[in-house]
């Protein structure tokens, strides 16, 4: 558990116990998309903007992490499932634990979709992977949503809520669900957890404002942080955003004022 509690501190600010993560995993279920072609020059922009790390996997480690600049903390994920499948919801083990701490991993990551023709496979596959994180000692951090046939509304509270405890039930240190959009709904998320909860990104948005205060509010209401892709890493000013993001995250600073970060 000590080697757990030194590897959490490299991808959580010490002084807030709040984290800012970037994920960068999306070329596996969306090929390369802008943003991610020179991971080097990204993961660059992300470190200097402030975030504590970065999120891809095995095979892009080489190519992004880290020679030059600014170091940050590296989580490897271990689900895939590509956007062309007969299942986009399914998600397979792809890295093992071991894998992840010979390439110097700080943390790892799994993918749950609840509600999934393929649920009860992905929640083996995580408590699996959980036991392994106890023995080598190294932090989980579990992205939950609701995802599949049954599922009408992948934003409500019940669902997300459900999400965020099925993280903490099978030994995530770390939960990441969806923001449901308001600061009352999202404190019944945090509430019931029991671990530390982060919102995801989400797809592109068209307002940075709308961003920030998302991320703003999920604080608000007992969130530990965030993890944010496209909306970071597509981004015009990808140090200007990051810094922004993390400047709400760690310091606790208001939108307004994390917004005259864009317009330096």
């Amino acid at each position: 558990m000590f080697g757990k509690q030194i590897r959490l501190e490299r991808i959580i600010d010490r002084n807030s116990g709040r984290v800012v993560v970037v994920p960068l995993d999306h070329g596996i279920s969306m090929g390369p998309i802008p943003g991610l072609y020179d991971m080097r020059d990204t993961i660059g922009k992300i470190a200097e903007g402030g975030a504590t790390a970065v999120l891809m996997h095995k095979g892009m480690v080489k190519y992004g992490h880290r020679n030059a600049g600014k170091d940050i903390g590296l989580i490897v994920h271990l689900s895939a499932g590509t956007g062309l499948g007969t299942d986009p919801n399914s998600k397979v083990i792809v890295t093992t634990v071991e894998e992840a701490l010979a390439m110097g991993a700080d943390a790892v990551s799994i993918h749950i979709n609840i509600g999934a023709e393929s649920e009860p496979q992905m929640i083996e596959n995580a408590g699996e992977i959980a036991r392994k994180c106890e023995q080598w000692g190294m932090p989980l951090l579990a992205m939950v949503y609701p995802r599949g046939p049954n599922i009408k509304d992948s934003f409500d509270v019940d669902a997300i809520k459900t999400c965020a405890r099925v993280a903490a039930e099978l030994g995530a240190d770390v939960a990441k669900v969806s923001y449901t959009g308001d600061i009352d709904s999202f404190r019944e998320v945090t509430r019931g957890a029991q671990i530390p909860v982060v919102i995801a990104g989400g797809p592109k948005m068209d307002s940075d404002l709308d961003m920030l205060t998302m991320v703003r509010d999920s604080l608000d209401a007992g969130g530990k942080g965030a993890s944010i892709g496209r909306n970071i890493f597509q981004h015009k000013d990808i140090v200007g955003i990051t810094r922004a993001v993390s400047d709400i995250v760690l310091n606790d600073a208001s939108v307004e004022d994390a917004l005259k970060h864009l317009k330096a």
